[in-house]
Order: C-alpha cells, then structure tokens, then sequence
C-alpha cells in the first residue's frame, strides 16, 4: 500500500511540534526592514501556529 510523498515544499515551510501544533515563520523579514515598525519586525521574528483546519491539510501533506 502505498502513502504517496511528502509535498516538500510544506514540509520545508512548517514544523510539527510534539503536541501536534503546525508552525511557521512570519514572512517579511528579510529585507526592507527600516520602513517596518519595531513592533512589527519583534512581532515577526516568532513563530507563528496555524488555525485547525489549515493544519489538518498541512499535516496531511507532510505526513503521506
């Protein structure tokens, strides 16, 4: 039986913590960072967990 492949380009952009959360980082960041406000740019350095649904299908992704 076979469980197909793992979508690559999901699994380089999220992580699955022990608990079962999907995680990502904030876009954003990389460049162009002095027209950003600092409370935008602290806000971006944490990562960011995913609402229910949309991690339903990215752990399915990840995980066939």
């Amino acid at each position: 039986m076979s469980s197909g492949k793992t979508n690559k380009g999901i699994a380089k952009r999220f992580k699955v913590t022990s608990t079962g959360k999907v995680m990502y980082r904030k876009p954003g960041h990389r460049h162009l960072l002095r027209t950003k406000s600092v409370k935008r740019r602290r806000a971006s350095r944490q990562d960011q967990g995913l609402a229910k649904g949309m991690a339903k299908r990215i752990k399915a992704a990840i995980h066939s």
